[in-house]
């Protein structure tokens, strides 16, 4: 499916990355397997995770290099795509999957917790998006794959930091597939639930928590890399600016956010009419202060 394609995918020397870029190596592509090899709070670095990748795509046939710039650094996302240039003359795709954790309750999250997630998600899928972006559309052609996340779709606890940044990426997915669709070029999200390194961090204390995380452990990362190939390869030319889920063996279409309801006063609104009439008009179509966990309530299937 993805014969001679050229393909980028960050964090991929473990998880959900790693599962990807061999499953896109496996398809024909050639990839760049980008991994700083920091903690999974993104303190220091270590290539042996990329380099480990590397070596199970060269051991089934397949053809892999690898990068170990941080993807927060302009500097590193372009070191990625020059790789891929200089090595294979094109780059085709690039999966945003690079990430870290920082969780802390909102009223306890410091600047620098925050500042860091910000920098690998957002500003990362950022970074290496636009170093590509040139030579995409110089070939006209091109397919980005963000990784977003239910915490900010839907929400969770202690992830103020991950949620913004999540739901950044929607943002920049969106504009990046209006911006671009004139070099046919395309720009979707996949929001994936699947045990990892980084879900790894999810407390197990209570019964209820410890009930939650086995059911997550049932979700494994390599259930992601179906959707993240097809969404490279050309028999996706006609799918872009979407949001999609995978939750084992499930995908989702997730909506966007749409007017779902609306009031209307011909002298005007003040603050007493909107406490009066539209709020009370409004409040049966509110969300509930839900969390994903409260949302995905069924077990994976």
């Amino acid at each position: 499916m993805l014969d001679g394609k050229v393909v980028i995918v960050t964090g991929s020397g473990r998880g959900i990355g790693r599962g990807i870029a061999e499953m896109m190596a496996a398809q024909g592509a050639k990839v760049v397997v980008n991994d700083l090899g920091a903690t999974a709070e993104g303190e220091g670095s270590d290539t042996g995770p990329a380099n480990e990748t590397v070596a199970a795509i060269e051991a089934a046939g397949g053809a892999a290099i690898v990068n170990g710039d941080s993807v927060a650094s302009w500097d590193g996302a372009h070191n990625m795509v020059e790789a891929a240039l200089s090595k294979w003359g094109r780059v085709d795709c690039v999966v945003n999957n690079a990430g870290i954790l920082r969780d802390v309750i909102f009223h306890k999250m410091e600047e620098s917790d925050f500042d860091a997630v910000i920098g690998v998600h957002l500003k990362g899928a950022f970074n290496v998006s636009r170093a590509a972006a040139p030579h995409f559309r110089k070939q006209e052609s091109g397919a980005y794959v963000h990784m977003t996340s239910n915490s900010g779709l839907v929400g969770n606890f202690g992830q103020a930091n991950y949620a913004a940044a999540k739901m950044g990426i929607l943002g920049l997915s969106k504009s990046i597939a209006l911006d671009m669709s004139r070099f046919n070029v395309r720009s979707n999200c996949i929001s994936p639930s699947a045990w990892s390194r980084l879900t790894g961090t999810i407390p197990s204390e209570t019964e209820d928590q410890k009930a939650r995380v086995k059911k997550i452990m049932l979700m494994t990362p390599d259930k992601i890399a179906p959707l993240a190939t097809y969404l490279c390869s050309d028999i996706a030319n006609d799918v872009t600016a979407q949001i999609f889920g995978v939750r084992n063996n499930e995908i989702f279409l997730f909506s966007q956010n749409r007017p779902i309801r609306s009031v209307h006063n011909s002298g005007g609104w003040t603050p007493e009419k909107i406490a009066d009439h539209a709020i009370p008009a409004l409040k049966s179509s509110f969300y509930a202060l839900d969390r994903s966990a409260d949302v995905f309530s069924w077990d994976p299937i």
